[in-house]
């Protein structure tokens, strides 16, 4: 932020209270960029979300430019800057209250020179996300019986920087310092969004604010300041508001048009238990009863879980049955394919509605041909969809990116999953050409070099290096902490993958039995990235070809299956002093990658260990050296390179742990469950149980609650997602 000596938000505002100390004036508006030196953390900011608008400020209210903060809509930042100053007054900060993901409020004392003694006045300032805009009410409340009387100046500073420029100094340096210019007329104020047409539009002055000369709308360039007068009655109060409402036609999704029955509100009384029954249904409170502090816990997390959740819905425009997660926010505030696949399949027990939408979101855009500069191939699963892709310096994916290793097979799970939770017949009909092809992928494309194992390399020289759910450059290392290179084969993704064909050949076999009995409609097929409908009837040629292909693929999926397990266990087993491990992955040497990592735990309830090989896995996971107290290590404390803040190299992410208590579960470790889901629990008291995507992996004898990865997303959506199995372990949810 830039030094001023003039307070507040203009710089003729140079009254301050009389012996009120310190003003709280803030600095004027400055368009001049910050420049950071790190990629910008949110770990002390807070934040509204309705995905895809999000705001983010400081814990008092303020945006002040500095890296993450403002307001987003999709991946353009459309206002840096949000300042509210009392003229002659001071704002002193009481907190902020979360309500849900999409409301906070922030409350402020109010001081002023005439009125010592006890704080009888003070404001509050409730942001809300719409699927639309934003919008904040203003409302002064007064103990004092005697009127009162407010002046507010606000202010803020119209953007439109990308959000790959938000993450990355470099890129902004880059981009320049343009912004787009303000134009007013009366109590409005506008400006572009992007380069289709996009626009914000400001609107102040709703409420009891004063109008006139009292209430002034004004902008220079891009920096907008008006004046709110509050006058309340003795012990009375006094309301304002605005609202910003945003549109691009640029952004790929849209806010979903129906209510989702799953959410509910954090702030909901948390003397009722939620009461859990069957997906899809809603979930209401239940009578009051006796619980347990840890059910309790349990509960709250549960409550905030499922309103993040709810606020990372997104939908493709005007398809209500495409919906799905977004990733996370800030950074990944849209579709990726392994983390929306990821958060429906750990949310299922609670809704199988998003594991539809999500299945048939991603079978709508699945590939169809070979694209090395996109890493398309047909039949895979897409990593992720941006309007203007994501610019990292050294790396740059495009708008539609099918980079990844996992999130196939991972389809081909989240269908067998909702499938036994009751999808119904006609959703399956629809899905199975998208099966199919995603099986044929799995038969003719994960496996690069025919060694009967997936992996990858990215051969467009600008894509991901890792296409595993450890995406980062450095995160695939050796015992010593060296960096694996070439063609990588992960371990968890072969467990995925033994899974999916497996599961794929049982769901085949089931719709072929389910037509021969005339149960089961025509297959139809998915319409693929070029079409114009979501979906079309076959003509009588492609079914027989489709009835054919099914016949046989259940043969050749179950064959694939099995030779994918012995390659496994002849390559990937390793030993050391606490005795033998599954290798993170393979090198494109095809020699073990001896990093002792979490990995593993996802193979857990897969099928390709046998029972002991399991125990073996869980002994592993729950040593100090993996189990932190809070959740498991990405990497051992053993490790060359461990580091406790290392994205993926020592760091506890909390989807990692929560699959792997999901795994736990499946596999019978009940016993174990419990200890990693308590760890998770008290990990969430650490972040007022909105558990973020990452944190650090420091020991719970150490430190108390974990240290915050400074940069990590919250919400996320597979993190909040984890709260399901944790309540599975715990006894709140069925299994």
């Amino acid at each position: 932020m830039h030094e001023s000596t003039a307070p507040g938000l203009h710089p003729e505002d140079t009254e301050t209270p009389t012996g009120a100390g310190a003003s709280s004036a803030l600095p004027p508006l400055d368009a001049q960029r910050p420049t950071p030196l790190h990629q910008p953390f949110v770990h002390d900011l807070v934040g509204v979300f309705r995905a895809p608008i999000q705001a983010w400020s400081q814990p008092d209210g303020a945006m002040l430019g500095a890296g993450a903060e403002g307001i987003y809509l999709g991946d353009t930042r459309v206002v840096s800057d949000l300042r509210c100053d009392g003229h002659a007054a001071d704002l002193s900060s009481l907190g902020v209250q979360v309500r849900a993901a999409g409301e906070i409020v922030h409350r402020d004392v109010v001081s002023t020179a005439d009125r010592a003694g006890d704080p009888l006045l003070t404001l509050e300032r409730t942001r809300m996300a719409h699927a639309d805009g934003f919008r904040e009410q203003l409302r002064l409340v007064s103990d004092d019986d005697r009127p009162r009387h407010l002046t507010l100046r606000l202010g803020l500073i119209a953007d439109g920087m990308t959000m790959s420029a938000v993450k990355d100094h470099r890129l902004a340096l880059s981009q320049g310092d343009a912004r787009p210019a303000v134009t007013t007329e009366g109590d409005n104020a506008s400006w572009p969004i992007g380069t289709d047409g996009g626009h914000a539009r400001l609107t102040v002055g709703a409420g009891t604010a004063s109008r006139g000369s009292a209430e002034v709308l004004s902008t220079a360039g891009p920096i907008v300041t008006w004046t709110v007068a509050l006058e309340t009655p003795a012990c009375g109060e006094a309301l304002a508001s605005w609202r910003l409402e945003l549109d691009d036609p640029s952004v790929p999704f849209e806010a979903p048009s129906e209510p989702w029955a799953s959410a509910i509100a954090p702030s909901a009384a948390s003397t009722e238990p939620a009461v859990w029954i069957e997906p899809a249904d809603s979930i209401e409170p239940c009578a009051a009863q006796a619980l347990t502090p840890e059910a309790r816990a349990v509960d709250r997390l549960l409550r905030c879980s499922l309103s993040d959740l709810d606020a990372l819905r997104l939908q493709v425009p005007g398809e209500p049955a495409q919906t799905f997660f977004a990733a996370g926010a800030p950074w990944f505030f849209t579709l990726f394919g392994r983390d929306s696949l990821i958060a429906a399949s750990l949310a299922l027990p609670v809704d199988r509605s998003m594991a539809e939408g999500t299945l048939r979101t991603l079978a709508r855009r699945q590939g169809t041909v070979v694209d090395v500069e996109t890493a398309q191939q047909p039949g895979k699963i897409l990593h992720e969809v941006r309007a203007q892709g994501m610019d990292m310096v050294e790396t740059y994916l495009p708008p539609v990116y099918y980079g990844t290793i996992d999130a196939t097979p991972l389809w081909i799970e989240l269908l067998h999953d909702a499938r036994r939770a009751g999808l119904g017949d006609g959703v399956l009909a629809e899905l199975r050409p998208a099966l199919e092809s995603a099986s044929l992928w799995l038969l003719e494309h994960a496996d690069a070099d025919g060694d009967s194992l997936l992996e990858y390399l990215d051969d467009s020289g600008h894509g991901l290096a890792n296409q595993g759910w450890k995406d980062s450059g450095d995160s695939i290392r050796f015992a010593d902490g060296s960096v694996a290179t070439g063609a990588i084969a992960p371990a968890e993704v072969q467990g995925y993958a033994y899974a999916a064909a497996r599961h794929a050949a049982d769901l085949l076999e089931e719709m072929n039995q389910l037509e021969e009995s005339d149960l089961l409609g025509e297959p139809s097929r998915i319409a693929g990235p070029g079409d114009g409908s979501s979906t079309s009837t076959s003509t009588s040629t492609s079914t027989s070809t489709s009835t054919s292909t099914s016949t046989s693929l259940p043969a050749r999926l179950r064959s694939w299956a099995e030779r994918l397990r012995g390659r496994f266990h002849e390559a990937f087993w390793c030993e050391d002093e606490l005795g033998p491990f599954v290798a993170l992955a393979l090198d494109g040497e095809k020699h073990p990658v001896t990093g002792v990592a979490s990995n593993m735990g996802h193979l857990l309830g897969t099928g390709i260990l046998d029972a002991a090989q399991e125990r073996q896995v869980v002994d592993r996971l729950l040593h100090p050296s993996l189990f932190s107290g809070f959740g498991i290590r990405t990497l051992s404390t053993t490790n060359g390179a461990y580091g406790p803040l290392r994205y993926h190299g020592g760091s506890v992410w909390t989807h990692d742990t929560g699959y792997i208590l999901r795994g736990l579960l499946r596999a019978g470790f009940d016993a174990e469950a419990q200890v990693v889901a308590r760890g998770l629990l008290r990990a969430a008291d650490g972040f007022d149980q909105r558990l973020p995507e990452l944190f650090g992996g420091r020991s719970s004898d150490d430190v108390d609650p974990p240290l915050p990865y400074p940069a990590s997303c919250r919400p996320q959506a597979w993190a909040a997602a984890s709260a399901v199995p944790v309540a599975q372990a715990l006894g709140a949810l069925p299994r």
